[in-house]
Parts: C-alpha cells; sequence; structure tokens
C-alpha cells in the first residue's frame, strides 16, 4: 500500500497535488491510498498498467475527493489487451500485471468545463464501486477496446455531457448495477457507435438526464434520454435493461430509453436486447426503438409520455408483453396522454398489454405538448403484426388506428371508453391509402361504441371481421 501523502500530496483543497500523485502511481506498491482530504489536480493521472503492473484506487471510505482543475480525465487507465474475453486470447503478460484495476471509495469533482472523471482504454476487468462523480462533463468514458467492465454501488451526479459513455469502443462483457445515474446534461448510459456485446444494466436508478438539470442556454434541441444507443455506424447485441427506475422531465424529442439502429432494413445493428420490470416515466417518449430488431419488452410499468409512451420505426420480430401503460395517480388530474405506435414494421406482437388513455382525453400538464395521435395504438405500414388479449381503455380520439397495414391479426382484444361522457370516436379505424390491405383478421373482441360508432373502414376486402361482442 502507498500512500499519496508520503509522495508529497497535500489534500487541502488548495496546492497542485498532480506531480505527487502520479509519483505515487509510478512508483508505489499497487493499492494507491487517498487519506481523507481534497486532491486538486490540474492534468490527468495517467496509470498505464503495462508499466505500474497491478494498481488500485481506495480513497478511505469515500472521505477523499479529487479535484479536476483541469482538461481531460481526472484517471487515465490504459491497458495493452487487444483480444477478447476469451481465455485462449490472453497474453501472460496481462493476467501478470494488468487485470482488474480497481477505483473505489473516492470523490471526483470537475472544476473546468472539459473535465472529466474516469477513462478506460484497452483495459481487462476494471471496476468502479462505491465513487461518487460530479460537475465533470463524462463521469465515466470507455475508449476504443475494453473487456470484462463492472460499475457497481456508485453516485455519478450533475454532469454537463453523460454519466456513462461508450465512445465507438469495442466492448463485451459490462455490467451496469445498482448505482444512482442522474442529471447529466446528455444522457445517464450513452453508446455511441462502436462493437458492443453482453450489455447489462440491472438496479440503477436513472433520472433527470436532460438539459433541464443542469440550464445550459440553447442546448433543449439536442436530444437526450436515460439510456441512449446510437450504433448507426455501429452494432450493439445481446443486452438487458432490467429493475430499473428510468424517469425525466419533459425534453424535446427526448426519451427514457432509445435506441437508433442502422438504416439498412436488412441489417439491423441494435438487436436482442431485453427490457423488463423497469419503471419508465415522464420524458416526450418513453421507449423508442429505430431499426431494431429482436426486442422483449415486458413486465414495464410505463407511464406519462408526453407524445407516446412507446414507438417504434423501421423495426421487425418486437415482442411487446404484458406491460402496464398509464398514468402516475399522486399527480391526480394532471394527467398524460398515452400510446404506443409502430410505423414499416414486420413480425410484432402486442400480448397481454394495458393500455388507459388519460382521463380528460388530453395533455393537461402545464408546458405539455399537445396530443398529435390519431389513437391510443396506432400500426402504419406494418406486416404481420399480432395484437392479442389487450385492455385497451380509453383511446382518444381512437381505440386502435391502422393505415396500410398487412397480414395483421386482432384477437381477444377489449377496446372501450368507459369515461362519461365518451370521448372515443371509434374503437377501431382502417385506413388504406394506396392498394387494397389483405390477409386481416379481427376476431373474438369486446368492442365498445365510440361516439361515431365501433367500426370505421373495416367492411372491404382483405379484412375479415368476426366473433366480436359489441356495444
Amino acid at each position: 500500500m502507498s500512500n499519496v501523502r508520503d509522495y508529497g500530496a497535500a489534500g487541502d483543497g488548495r496546492s497542485d497535488d498532480t506531480a505527487a500523485i502520479q509519483h505515487a502511481f509510478n512508483d508505489g506498491e499497487g493499492l494507491i491510498e487517498f487519506p481523507r482530504g481534497d486532491y486538486r489536480i490540474t492534468k490527468p493521472v495517467v496509470v498505464d498498467l503495462a508499466k505500474t503492473s497491478r494498481t488500485s484506487i481506495c480513497g478511505n471510505g469515500g472521505t477523499a475527493k479529487l479535484i479536476m482543475a483541469g482538461p481531460g480525465p481526472a484517471l487515465f487507465f490504459a491497458g495493452s489487451h487487444d483480444k477478447s474475453a476469451d481465455p485462449q486470447g490472453f497474453k501472460p503478460e496481462i493476467w501478470q500485471r494488468e487485470r482488474m484495476p480497481l477505483v473505489s471509495d473516492i470523490e471526483i469533482t470537475g472544476e473546468h468545463p472539459e473535465a472529466d472523471g474516469i477513462r478506460l482504454e484497452g483495459v481487462m476487468q476494471p471496476t468502479v464501486t462505491g465513487v461518487l462523480i460530479r460537475k465533470v462533463r463524462n463521469a465515466i468514458h470507455v475508449t476504443r477496446r475494453s473487456r470484462n467492465v463492472l460499475i457497481s454501488h456508485c453516485h455519478i451526479y450533475q454532469n454537463t455531457g453523460i454519466g456513462v459513455f461508450l465512445d465507438h469502443c469495442n466492448l463485451h462483457q459490462t455490467i451496469i448495477t445498482g448505482s444512482h445515474i442522474s442529471y447529466c446534461r446528455l444522457g445517464g448510459i450513452r453508446i455511441q457507435g462502436g462493437e458492443i456485446r453482453n450489455f447489462q444494466v440491472t438496479g440503477n436508478d436513472i433520472e433527470y438526464n436532460n438539459n433541464r438539470a443542469i440550464g445550459v442556454a440553447d442546448a433543449d434541441a439536442e436530444p437526450t434520454a436515460e439510456i441512449y444507443i446510437d450504433v448507426e455506424d455501429g452494432t450493439v447485441r445481446e443486452g438487458t435493461i432490467c429493475s430499473n427506475t428510468l424517469q425525466a422531465t419533459y425534453s424535446p424529442n427526448g426519451a427514457n430509453i432509445r435506441f437508433i439502429g442502422s438504416g439498412s432494413k436488412g441489417n439491423h445493428r441494435a438487436g436482442m436486447w431485453t427490457i423488463a420490470g423497469n419503471l419508465i416515466g415522464s420524458q416526450a417518449t418513453n421507449i423508442h426503438l429505430s431499426s431494431a430488431l429482436g426486442f422483449a419488452i415486458s413486465g414495464n410499468y410505463i407511464y406519462s409520455g408526453h407524445e407516446r409512451n412507446i414507438v417504434i420505426e423501421g423495426s421487425r420480430s418486437i415482442a411487446i408483453g404484458a406491460n402496464t401503460l398509464g398514468h402516475n395517480p399522486d399527480y391526480g388530474d394532471k394527467e398524460l396522454s398515452t400510446g404506443i405506435r409502430f410505423v414499416d414494421c414486420e413480425d410484432c406482437t402486442v400480448t397481454g398489454l394495458i393500455i388507459q388513455d388519460a382521463l380528460a382525453g388530453q395533455n393537461t400538464v402545464a408546458g405539455a405538448v399537445a396530443n398529435k395521435k390519431d389513437g391510443l395504438i396506432e400500426l402504419v405500414r406494418c406486416r404481420r403484426m399480432n395484437l392479442t388479449g389487450c385492455q385497451i381503455f380509453e383511446g382518444t380520439p381512437n381505440g386502435l388506428v391502422l393505415q396500410d397495414c398487412a397480414d395483421t391479426l386482432i384477437t381477444g382484444c377489449t377496446v372501450l371508453d368507459r369515461r362519461s361522457p365518451r370521448l372515443m370516436e371509434n374503437a377501431i379505424v382502417w385506413r388504406d391509402s394506396a392498394k387494397p390491405t389483405s390477409g386481416n383478421l379481427i376476431h373474438g373482441c369486446r368492442i365498445g361504441s365510440g361516439s361515431r360508432g365501433n367500426f370505421l373502414g373495416t367492411n372491404r376486402a382483405g379484412i375479415r371481421v368476426s366473433e366480436n361482442v359489441l356495444d
């Protein structure tokens, strides 16, 4: 163990301790200890694991603080691992000198507009636990190649950039768990490009990651999300978002969860993900998938989408299961409308869903955007879609709206407006603007009457309506 005070660090919050701390890492004995104090640095402390050998940092139970008063990361861990996590791909010196650098029980605070927290590059098994990072740009920034990254029990708070930023990196086997990631202007967790596999986000509280938390002038137009994954120039596969709280305040074009895949319909670069058991609410859109393939979304409570709860575009093989979409009853009559919209999608199912629109039929929260939806569930230019066993309540202006859809089955669903007076115009509306539709079925449903009737546009070739119970 090496104590940074023994290498000349003052820890008084005023002295420049950069050289002393770098000296401790270069010449110390593996575990670098920071006693209680405020350690001001003005340039990154670089931990070159190939040179320093096995190295970890301990902040004495959280009593130590690093103040980054210059640009760049306070701590920069650099490794040389350039293979996969397969045991056959490791050079002996990686296990001997570089494996599992640990950062624990320390605070990192920024005092420079371009200060970052921790940067990881080429590192095998980096572990960050019990760390508080605030008032920096990007709190944890992963670049190039890393493997087996663990981030747990951290507080990532009030940063001008991104909480956990995977920046065009090649990264497999990552777990983010048990952490608070909140009030980061450009997103809580963000993947931009690169090749990502086996990514788990579990048991976190991820909230309010938009410009409202920071208040940068004229910055609201830049979209953000609690979890933002954009791989138009990369791929992301094999991930879970489970048992988290993901909520925010409204921001223009914002989302709680957003996946942006490739624009190529034949090569969806975002896929093989599960979104389950989360509380998701209070943004422009709660879940947004674009050019995605192979998602299972189930067991979530999703609420207060200013524009929509779920928007899925240009995607296929999406299964939306038993979720509840509604409102926060604590807000009383201050409600936000809800809804699901599929556009240009194929081979998707919606099963066992409960969705209820605002009782007022419109957004009533101050400052909310105008309600633009045509129905509580909308399917536009979709193929081979199945809606089964869903409860669709209080749709405004309609319950279910389909346009230019083919091979779509609606079975065993309930579509009702229980408000008095009824605000729903039609339970099911079917529109075709081009060639006639085909292969569609509405069967065995409980269909309520709206102010203009039960069905609109379903009495045509290509749509079979049978054995439904009507008001």
